[in-house]
């Protein structure tokens, strides 16, 4: 079978290009032809101005620190250079499609003849990071037969609906089409019944359905330092709450911390160097996980990770990101208690000190993975009964 799998743009956030990766291989592993969508979601003028007047409002009167609000996307020639490692992943990794430069231009897809297009995953459901998201609910492939529609832990990011009414009755209209749904976090079950009136099953994120050797030779393959006893930190948004845990944990195990992170943002108006805002290889960030003692993160898929290569580490809530994704994970695995919030009276001691156990958390990704696989198994395979599961997975 010919897949499309459309999900977020990939090139800028590591746990987007990892979940991109991580399904492609699974289904080409199933015997797939798969390829990404190639399409960037330019944003609108009322998003860019409703996103303004949010940020001017965060910074001057909730004092509340936001990205600049002078701040401004990079050139294409600015972006290659910040870009340039994360795009040789992309190249050596991920089948795209060509380059479709717009929504308007999905038509050429047509000519790949696809059989499925599989949806998801990321928060590809949320307005915020998703404009123009009709896409996502397949608009352009129109009432063509013979074509199977799948979402696969496809993303709300949150618990609350955010789709306006007209959207919601838009989109609503195009998953009945759909043949199989499911998503990410267990409250996109109920936000599909509410408000699309469909069954939707739970299922992993397809970064878990992978295991930890698949990314270790992603790592081999590619020189990188190796580093030992070290704090891995990978946190997207930081704040003073945030850099207290840090420094609580470092004190504590005495780790020196390793944080795989470009050393600056892109500031259109004040930086010096662009150097500085090369993102470093995925590779490197990858070994960042699998070298450290302790994970402190504030991301879901820095989370994943620290599941995947069983290590002992700490969550921080990140509202403005989503928090329904980590209930989601962290219930799934009952490990609640590694999850902090700022307003939180936690005590950060007793969650370094206490241990995880792997054991029983490796026994629910193990079972998980299985549910998952014939998920997609059954969703793009009418004869499912009759095909097994790939003994590695």
């Amino acid at each position: 079978m010919k897949i499309c799998i459309l999900t977020q743009p990939l090139g800028r956030n590591y746990g987007g290009m990892m979940q991109a990766y991580a399904l492609q291989k699974v289904l080409k592993e199933m015997g797939h032809e798969v390829f990404t969508l190639d399409l960037p979601l330019k944003k609108s003028i009322y998003w860019k101005t409703k996103n303004l007047a949010w940020r001017v409002f965060a910074n001057l009167v909730l004092r509340k620190t936001y990205i600049s609000i002078f701040h401004s996307q990079p050139n294409s020639k600015e972006k290659g250079i910040i870009q340039q490692h994360t795009e040789r992943f992309i190249n050596d990794n991920i089948d795209l499609t060509e380059h479709i430069p717009s929504i308007g231009k999905v038509y050429r897809l047509k000519k790949y003849g696809f059989d499925a297009y599989v949806v998801g995953s990321d928060q590809v459901w949320r307005p915020r990071y998703s404009p123009g998201m009709k896409v996502f609910f397949l608009s352009f492939v129109k009432n063509v037969q013979n074509i199977k529609r799948v979402a696969y832990a496809a993303s709300f990011g949150v618990d609350k609906w955010e789709l306006s009414p007209k959207l919601t009755a838009k989109c609503r209209k195009l998953i009945q089409k759909f043949d199989a749904v499911s998503v990410r976090e267990k409250s996109g079950i109920y936000l599909c019944k509410d408000y699309f009136g469909i069954t939707a099953q739970h299922v992993l994120d397809p970064t878990l359905i992978l295991r930890k050797d698949d990314y270790v030779k992603l790592i081999e393959g590619y020189p990188v330092p190796r580093y030992e006893k070290t704090l891995m930190v990978y946190v997207l948004d930081k704040t003073l709450f945030k850099q207290t845990v840090i420094e609580k944990v470092q004190q504590s195990l005495g780790l020196k911390i390793n944080s795989v992170m470009a050393e600056k943002r892109f500031y259109k108006k004040d930086f010096a160097d662009i150097t500085q805002c090369v993102l470093p290889p995925v590779e490197k960030w990858l070994s960042g996980f699998l070298d450290a003692e302790f994970i402190v993160t504030d991301s879901f898929h820095g989370t994943v990770l620290s599941i995947i290569f069983n290590k002992p580490f700490i969550t921080i809530g990140n509202k403005d990101r989503g928090l329904a994704r980590f209930y989601s994970i962290l219930e799934l695995f009952n490990l609640q208690n590694r999850f902090v919030m700022e307003e939180d009276n936690i005590d950060i001691e007793k969650i370094i000190t206490s241990p995880i156990n792997y054991d029983k958390v490796n026994d629910i990704l193990n079972f998980e993975r299985n549910i998952s696989l014939k998920f997609l198994i059954s969703a793009l395979n009418e004869n499912a009964n009759n095909i097994k599961v790939v003994p590695r997975f």
